[in-house]
């Protein structure tokens, strides 16, 4: 089972703010609240620590990360791999007559049992997540 989560967050500051933070994969990993800890290699390629509350896992995973898409100041879209699961991000700014919208898009395929019951049930938080993290970033 693959989960899918998309949201657009509208924003009254232009897309260069917005852009700021979506291109950063530190401000990106740490928005994130199962990301236990991360070391950024260069501007496209980083390795997060995830810690996931199932039993399979006792430890962090290392999932490394790497923009596949990187077009400055709309779109950024990453892939992260490891054992326990596969993600891909995609944000995209769209201008907009006071500021800017951005759209998030994330899908999570789970390698281990309970990956994808766990993110099925707490994607959508994480969206949050990234959305105050945004907003305190802009504000």
């Amino acid at each position: 089972m693959t989960v899918r989560v998309s949201r657009t967050f509208e924003f009254d500051v232009p897309g260069e703010q917005i852009w700021t933070f979506i291109a950063d994969p530190a401000k990106r990993a740490s928005a994130i609240s199962v990301v236990d800890s991360y070391e950024i290699h260069d501007e496209n390629r980083a390795t997060w620590q995830v810690k996931l509350p199932i039993p399979l896992l006792n430890s962090t995973v290392a999932v490394e990360t790497e923009d596949l898409i990187r077009e400055p100041p709309t779109r950024v879209k990453f892939e992260g791999r490891s054992r326990a699961l596969r993600v891909t991000g995609e944000h995209t700014i769209t201008e907009t007559d006071g500021g800017c919208q951005l759209r998030n898009e994330f899908v999570v395929d789970g390698q281990l049992p309970g990956v994808e019951r766990f993110f099925k049930r707490n994607l959508d938080a994480e969206l949050d997540n990234l959305e105050a993290a945004l907003r305190a970033e802009i504000s």
